[in-house]
């Protein structure tokens, strides 16, 4: 099997790299943090994701996989070199090249004859010119193998996906990294870089669109009294249509969707194209997010000292631990700018103190806990065990039962039983 360097144990680094192991490939993982290093070689995830870390054990054991602090020593023996370093969002809205471009002055002498190196960050549009230039070694070549890896299933994405994209100007590089993937049953879209990089970009924004969409005819479903959950099953059954990516939130967020549709954005526009459409899709989340917010802040007495909301979920989804962007984040911000008090039980967060929302947002332990004294419970990330919740027990340990089900999670009927006046994003 191939001799494998992934430079970067972030998210798309570690799942890339234990996915490639499990495979049957020899990988080396390279990150600067050496706290993190210690900690993935004794086994442990520094990440929520499931199965990641029962597959990361699995690895180690059959000393497929090792993690090191130094660029240059994980490349100089590697047949393959995958990029998944960080490409944040820039003051412009442009993902932001310097990590990736410092590693590879750091490595690109480094690099044994023959090698690949491919990018798996996600990269401007354009950008395999610079970083192929930037290498700047005939002997080495260049593809670009973006990731479509959602958080929560993210190992399920990479061994099961629904396409492989691999774009190269090397019909040779290009064949040699699809390769990589023998085992895996998926089609494969050969292609060159520009269009690689220019298919994730499309698929993010597509998506986000979507779901844009989808909250804007919730509302729509509110005003009119339509049921949205039952539009939506309506819908879903055109098959031009399909059934995913129908449900309504509080909005969308995490680490993708909103940096990908800005830079998407700022390319189309630094091009001369006006992509009039994009802009509203965004502008439309962010509105919903505000309505969403108002629509909280207008179901607790406005004359009341004690106006306190209970969230259930922080996390931009389920199956993650990731509040980057999240909505439910966005909308207890909004709510502590009113004034109110702000109290949320997520199963994945313990503490937010890293996150810089201590002072904003009470964490509790438990669900019971975070509804103590609350006039309002609003769902706001699609955790199946908030299905489970006993809407008697809850009631009782509220001050008003006032129920807010921002991702049609709950059975109404049951709720409604309880005592809880009941509303949900998409219902009267």
């Amino acid at each position: 099997m191939s001799e494998i360097a992934v430079l970067g144990a972030g998210y798309v680094g570690l799942t890339t790299a234990v996915c490639l192991s499990s495979l049957g490939h020899s990988v080396v993982v390279s990150d600067v943090n050496h706290g993190k290093i210690a900690s993935l070689n004794d086994g442990k995830c520094p990440i929520f994701e499931e199965s990641l870390e029962e597959l990361l054990q699995q690895c180690i054991e059959e000393s497929r996989i090792r993690f090191i602090s130094n660029n240059c020593d994980a490349v100089k023996d590697s047949d393959y070199v995958f990029l998944c370093l960080p490409t944040p969002e820039g003051e412009l809205g442009e993902a932001d090249m310097q990590f990736v471009l410092s590693v590879i002055d750091e490595v690109r002498t480094h690099l044994r004859s023959g090698a690949i190196v491919i990018t798996k960050s996600t990269v401007p549009i354009g950008a395999s010119a610079d970083v192929f230039k930037r290498i700047g070694r005939d002997d080495v070549s260049y593809v670009s193998n973006p990731e479509f890896l959602r958080e929560g299933t993210a190992v399920q994405d990479f061994l099961d996906p629904d396409r492989i994209v691999i774009g190269s100007t090397s019909d040779k590089a290009a064949s040699r990294v699809g390769m990589l993937y023998s085992r895996i049953s998926a089609p494969i879209v050969y292609t060159d870089p520009i269009s690689a990089e220019t298919i994730k970009y499309a698929s993010n924004s597509f998506l986000a669109t979507k779901l844009s969409f989808i909250n804007g005819l919730a509302s729509v479903c509110e005003v009119v009294g339509a049921d949205a959950d039952e539009v939506l099953r309506g819908m879903g059954m055109d098959t031009r249509i399909g059934e995913s990516y129908l449900r309504p939130g509080p909005g969308w967020g995490g680490s993708c969707f909103p940096k990908d549709t800005k830079a998407l954005l700022m390319t189309s526009d630094a091009r001369g194209f006006d992509f009039g459409l994009l802009r509203s899709v965004i502008d439309a989340n962010s509105r919903h997010i505000d309505r969403i917010s108002q629509r909280l802040n207008s179901m607790l007495d406005k004359e009341s000292d004690d106006r306190c909301i209970a969230l259930l979920g922080l996390a931009f989804k389920a199956g993650t631990d990731d509040l980057r962007d999240s909505p439910a984040v966005e909308i207890a911000r909004r709510l502590h700018r009113f004034g109110i008090s702000v109290r949320a039980f997520d199963p994945a967060i313990s503490d937010l103190s890293r996150w810089g929302l201590a002072e904003e947002i009470r964490v509790c332990g438990s669900a019971s806990e975070a509804v103590q004294g609350a006039s309002v419970v609003a769902v706001l990330t699609e955790w199946p065990e908030f299905q489970q919740i006993d809407p008697s027990s809850l009631g009782q340990l509220m001050k008003r039962r006032v129920v807010f089900d921002g991702r049609l999670l709950l059975a109404r009927r049951d709720w409604e039983s309880a005592g809880f006046t009941y509303v949900g994003v998409g219902r009267q």
